[in-house]
């Protein structure tokens, strides 16, 4: 019975001493570094040489002229011309796939991430003014919500929006119109956005209270590519205008 309860004993400490240490971050850091000219002496020359032909294909993919730029294009409030161009994009786009209009589209300005110069626009700008993978997504929405979220775009001093107008006054949107009517609070609006916005991101909750939404499996970079191109077909120069849909 001894020996036993001797090989229970160097059992029991055998499976404790063997288990695993449970680890806490207590804290974390990070640095920023800014990858430029005064870090270039630290690059591995090997890997750099190696990494040269794949870059010599890919600049010369990304640096085609796919289209003309009238005026220098960029992100501000209330509202801007890069972030009018990119709305007014977003809605022709979503019309297009439903095959009928779609009412508003809204963008977050801090989702646009250069601006467009004016002159030649290659694929290498478009993938700098969206460098992540977002898609399209239409959502319904009830005109209580779209008022609550007009609100916050108020507040903040406005955002990027296609069909829509509105003043602000006071950190207040009045005088809410969509399509040149005022905003019904009782009406359901189709509105085009991407899939960052629409699960609620940016301080836009009220675009994830949809009646519902659909995913259409178009990437906004390459919806932007495609207008581009169709517009330069077309002989078309691509422009932008303030038109006071936010004032």
């Amino acid at each position: 019975m001894k020996a036993k309860h001797l090989i229970t004993l160097i059992l029991i400490l055998t499976l404790v001493s063997c288990s695993p240490n449970i680890w806490h971050v207590n804290n974390t850091s990070s640095v920023s570094i800014a990858l430029n000219s005064s870090t270039q002496p630290y690059a591995d020359k090997v890997y750099e040489a190696d990494l040269q032909p794949f870059k010599q294909q890919i600049d010369k993919e990304m640096n085609v002229v796919i289209g003309k730029a009238s005026v220098n294009m960029s992100a501000g409030k209330p509202e801007s011309l890069l972030s009018n161009f990119n709305s007014d994009v977003y809605r022709q786009s979503a019309s297009e796939y439903l095959k009928y209009q779609a009412d508003i589209a809204i963008v977050n300005l801090g989702g646009l991430r250069t601006q467009i110069t004016q002159g030649d626009i290659t694929i290498r700008k478009v993938f700098e003014l969206m460098p992540f993978e977002n898609e399209l997504v239409i959502v319904w929405l009830k005109g209580d919500k779209l008022n609550d979220l007009l609100q916050g775009f108020a507040a903040v001093g406005g955002q990027g929006v296609s069909g829509v107008r509105f003043e602000i006054k006071n950190g207040k949107a009045e005088n809410i119109t969509v399509g040149g009517i005022p905003l019904d609070t009782q009406k359901t609006y189709v509105i085009a956005t991407n899939d960052y916005l629409a699960a609620g991101n940016d301080k836009m909750p009220q675009l994830a209270q949809s009646e519902k939404s659909e995913f259409t499996g178009i990437k906004v970079r390459d919806m932007l590519l495609s207008y581009i191109r169709a517009e330069t077909a077309k002989g078309n120069v691509i422009q932008s205008k303030l038109d006071g849909r936010i004032k």
